[in-house]
């Protein structure tokens, strides 16, 4: 927006107001695009043509939901969001798991960091003893701001 300040009609404080809007700005914006998509089109084609064949691979299955075992500071255990205890943890894991080989199920533990160390090594030579030898231990990032 601009203002006459000087000129004939008016006094000191009459100020006219132009109204027209500057496009300049606009259409140089405007031009340097066009000029970097005219450019960047072509790069974006593929010059070498090739007939390829239909893939007829068959799906591949799902992979298993995987099992989390979380161990309390107390010591309770539970598997995913079911309690259980030592005694029962194997034959819980085997009804989860079904027909499935235990030596290639990967389970994953959690513990509380104030988990006596007795009551985690009991879970895993538990896990040991029902076939179970694919172990991953669940932390928090701390990179991320994990708590």
């Amino acid at each position: 927006m601009a203002a006459k300040l000087a000129g004939s009609g008016g006094g000191k404080f009459d100020i006219e107001q132009n109204h027209e809007i500057n496009v300049t700005p606009f259409v140089d914006v405007m031009l340097v695009l066009l000029i970097i998509f005219m450019v960047a089109a072509p790069l974006a084609t593929v010059s070498v043509k090739v007939d390829l064949p239909p893939a007829v691979a068959r799906p591949s299955p799902n992979p298993p939901k995987p099992i989390y075992i979380s161990i309390q500071k107390n010591g309770d255990i539970h598997i995913g969001d079911f309690p259980t205890d030592l005694d029962s943890m194997g034959d819980d894991l085997h009804k989860q798991i079904g027909t499935r080989d235990p030596s290639k199920e990967r389970i994953y533990i959690r513990a509380d960091k104030e988990t006596i160390y007795g009551d985690f090594m009991g879970v895993m030579n538990k896990l040991q003893d029902n076939g179970f030898y694919s172990v991953a231990l669940i932390g928090t990032d701390q990179r991320g701001g994990g708590k």
